[in-house]
């Protein structure tokens, strides 16, 4: 299971309900971070989930509305007593970035790892997911999306075991990757599974024209979590000024991805209430959907050849 939260859902400039971007990710009581926007730490406590649990964050670019919250972020995980390293990704000159923002920060207790991202994109793990960075365009400044992908074990088949001789109270053990002994004879799980199951998988990408590398990436995820800055066709000329989609756009990704679905987020200020403008970007992709702050959606393991089922409340 993999559980998310639009911590913030404002792009440029926070709003009394709206704070900037940020999505906190969970699995298995593990966590981490998308962006780090002005409000990030107050979401976080609203939230529930904690700071001590956050192993790191990754950073799409380094315009303010994503990365402020850095500050206090990492205030806050000092006074949550951490001292395990807390790891950050970014594009090409995160540590100027990183220690511009902590001139104001005392002494941690904790080391921050800081990882730069090459022009081409890269592929890393965290808290278990395998996570995909890929260059997206936002005009002059460098900018990420970023494609999760929480992998699953190839299924157990009782039957191999049973043809192999393996008692019935062994097999939770095998199930648990451990390799159990026969006699003189090892069985390793990978002699008792069967066919591979699909993992969760789901896209993140803020700033952005539509482009070859977000279409690319975005490809069979079962969820998309992608920027709606603009609802009205009549802003189009400001979204291609200023590098942003309009949610037409947007459900236009999500339709030739082939998407499971599709959830708007960095919203213009400019935008009073997203839900005016899902009927029409739902006549393009049908499961489109408004984010707002503290959002939470849960995506399972898929059923077989089912697209992962989404919760979202």
């Amino acid at each position: 299971m993999l559980e998310l939260c639009t911590l913030g859902t404002g792009g440029t400039l926070p709003l009394p309900e709206r704070a900037l971007a940020s999505l906190y990710i969970r699995v298995n009581g593990r966590g981490m971070l998308v962006d780090c926007g002005e409000g990030t730490q107050v979401g976080i406590r609203r939230l529930g989930w904690g700071f001590r649990c956050l192993d790191g964050a990754v950073l799409t670019h380094y315009h303010g509305d994503h990365c402020t919250g850095l500050t206090g972020l990492l205030l806050s995980l000092e006074k949550a007593g951490r001292d395990e390293p807390f790891h950050i990704y970014g594009p090409v000159g995160i540590k100027r970035i990183v220690e511009g923002l902590c001139v104001v920060v005392p002494p941690l207790s904790y080391p921050v790892m800081l990882h730069e991202i090459p022009a081409a994109g890269s592929e890393f793990e965290m808290i278990g997911l395998k996570i995909r960075a890929f260059p997206v365009n936002h005009g002059g400044i460098p900018c990420y999306g970023f494609r999760f992908t929480l992998e699953r074990g190839a299924a157990f088949d009782p039957e191999k075991a049973k043809a192999l001789g393996v008692p019935v109270e062994e097999w939770k053990r095998l199930q648990a990757g451990e390799t159990v002994r026969l006699g003189l004879k090892k069985i390793r799980p990978e002699n008792v599974t069967g066919r591979e199951r699909k993992g969760i998988t789901f896209v993140y990408s803020t700033d952005t024209r539509p482009c070859e590398t977000l279409q690319k990436n975005c490809a069979g995820a079962d969820l998309l979590v992608l920027e709606g800055m603009y609802g009205e066709e009549e802003k189009r000329p400001q979204a291609l000024k200023n590098h942003h989609m309009l949610f037409s756009e947007a459900a236009s990704v999500a339709r030739s991805a082939g998407a499971g679905a599709l959830l708007l987020t960095h919203f213009s200020t400019s935008m009073d209430d997203p839900e005016t403008f899902i009927p029409a970007a739902r006549e393009i992709f049908p499961a489109t959907y408004a984010g707002r702050d503290g959002l939470e959606v849960t995506l399972r393991y898929p059923k077989d050849q089912e697209a992962a089922w989404t919760s979202l409340s």
